[in-house]
């Protein structure tokens, strides 16, 4: 999730680098390493590649899902591990190599799985892999922890033919440990860094997910959300980011926070890549019930959505609030909606943030009450060190050094004060926040729109492990956090360098209206900028 949405809207009263200027990359250069070391060296150049390219590429003989896979693995030894020393990666898989040589063979006998046949791909570090990879959410205290199986989605993108190539740094327990932590740093991890301004934390809790995907370090990422931690990144990094409906994604097999907004998504650089990837993921799993809810709803193929003249004739909602304040970003948003009216559609002002502020703190004790539930269950079939929160709380006070040097653990502690689910204050809150799906579908009923939109959220934060994240602007993560709702974002162009995203989201399983209305923007607007790794703003 991302803390400072709870910061802005003061729900959490009471819990309370290496001197680079600009980086030139050589992408298919080799690295002499005995894990990547290749009998053909390619000149595979990756930068701003897409799964339709790569697919291409296979198809005609030109690479292999080998050669691809050991380029990103180059790609990531130069860049991640050294140069900008972006820190995105927690972890590589060692049997990466391995996979792509079983999934080429199959291409030659004529087995082809799907668009993500041999398509090398990073995942969050809190979902897992029955694999030699650990699964830690980031914190040290989870070392050890070898899942017994793949969490439901990894066995689904599996079978679509992916070559996973490793995990991806995160905010450990995904941001949901202190009021002052800074986005992207890990007890296990460390640091991760923006690749567009290295100073700069890639925001959100699927941070590594958003850095590594705008380095170009797999063809495609796979991140989590609570609240904005699959739109913050994609959106401060120029990607494009789907949070889906509550639903259409299993989480079984996910570290958790919230059994009520919790979803994983995908993080991609095009609207074409996450809509391949969206589908992939879909299925109904009998281990989390709300997936049956995506019988008949759910899809294996949304790219048939992708057309460039979705826009024309669609009312959409842009969020009032956001057109005031900082001009410049201000100025970003009109750019975008100018772009949307000659695409043919009508941009009507609304009212959401307002009468979100009306639900005070009840998110939070919704995500307090179900961390504490959730965790538990988890960690008590875990193989870490900790079997439950309160172990967890203690592990990190005895070793306060290593896992909490810069930021505590309020939130864990408020957390384990709550009862269980059955309790009055639980309930009165978990009615509030699902109740607003009422105000978001009155809405939009009300003004005849097909969707809501405004900017996702204010540019990267600087990265600050003394005072953590700051307020950075707008955001519009929460309404559909809150109700479940799928949310996209899709780059919208760059704040003094730094990008910045627009949001489209509405009602529940609407997942093809949204791709197809973030396709028709971004072909119009083509906003996507590839990172320049710069040391600061004044570099």
């Amino acid at each position: 999730m991302d803390r400072r949405k709870f910061l802005r809207n003061g729900s959490l009263t009471g819990i309370g680098l290496a001197g680079v200027g600009r980086w030139s990359l050589a992408v298919g250069r080799q690295i002499n390493s005995p894990s990547i070391n290749s009998e053909k060296q390619t000149d595979l150049e990756l930068e701003e590649i897409t799964v339709k390219e790569l697919q291409k590429k296979m198809q005609n003989g030109e690479e292999s899902s080998v050669s691809i896979t050991k380029a990103y693995l180059e790609r990531i030894k130069e860049i991640d591990k050294s140069g900008p020393m972006l820190n995105s990666i927690i972890e590589l898989n060692p049997d990466a190599v391995g996979i792509a040589e079983n999934l080429d063979k199959e291409r030659k006998q004529g087995k082809i799985r799907g668009p993500l046949h041999g398509i090398p791909i990073l995942v969050k570090d809190n979902i897992n892999t029955g694999d030699q990879m650990l699964t830690t959410a980031g914190s040290l205290a989870l070392v050890g922890n070898h899942a017994k199986e793949d969490a439901f989605i990894m066995k689904q993108l599996r079978n679509a033919g992916v070559v996973l190539l490793g995990k991806t740094n995160l905010s450990e327990w995904a941001n949901f440990r202190s009021s002052h932590s800074c986005s992207g740093w890990s007890s296990r991890g460390g640091q991760t860094k923006s690749p567009y301004i290295l100073d700069r934390n890639p925001s959100g809790s699927s941070a590594g997910s958003g850095s590594a995907g705008a380095a170009n370090l797999s063809a495609i990422c796979v991140g989590t959300e609570t609240d904005g931690s699959v739109v913050s990144p994609a959106s401060v990094n120029a990607l494009v980011g789907i949070k889906p409906t509550v639903g259409l994604w299993s989480r079984t097999g996910i570290i958790p926070i919230s059994a009520t907004q919790d979803t994983a998504g995908p993080i991609t650089r095009t609207v074409q890549d996450a809509a391949i990837l969206l589908g992939a993921g879909t299925g109904i799993d009998d281990s989390d019930l709300i997936t049956k809810e995506s019988a008949g709803k759910s899809l294996k193929d949304y790219t048939v959505y992708l057309k460039k003249d979705s826009l024309k004739g669609k009312r959409i909602g842009i969020e009032k609030s956001h057109l005031t304040g900082n001009p410049d970003l201000v100025a970003l948003l009109r750019t975008a909606m100018t772009v949307m009216e000659a695409q043919g559609a009508t941009m009507v002002e609304v009212d959401v943030m307002g009468p979100l502020k009306l639900l005070g703190t009840a998110e939070y004790q919704v995500l307090l009450y179900e961390f504490k539930d959730g965790l538990n269950k988890y960690l008590g079939t875990a193989n870490g060190k900790v079997k439950s929160l309160k172990e967890l709380i203690a592990f990190d006070s005895e070793n306060e050094m290593k896992l909490m040097p810069f930021f505590k653990q309020e939130i864990l502690v408020e957390s384990e004060a709550k009862g269980g689910l059955d309790s009055k204050e639980y309930i009165e809150s978990l009615a509030k926040t699902l109740g607003f799906r009422k105000t978001i579908l009155d809405l939009l009923a009300l003004n005849k729109l097909d969707a809501l939109s405004g900017i996702t959220n204010g540019p990267a934060c600087c990265i600050d492990l003394v005072n953590g994240d700051y307020d950075n602007g707008p955001s519009l993560s929460t309404p559909a956090a809150i109700t479940g709702f799928p949310h996209i974002t899709v780059p919208m162009g760059l704040f003094h360098g730094l990008p910045i995203g627009l949001s489209f989201y509405a009602g529940s399983y609407t997942e093809p209206l949204l791709i197809s209305l973030a396709y028709s923007y971004e072909q119009a607007s083509m906003k996507r900028q590839k990172p320049v790794y710069q040391k600061d703003l004044t570099s």
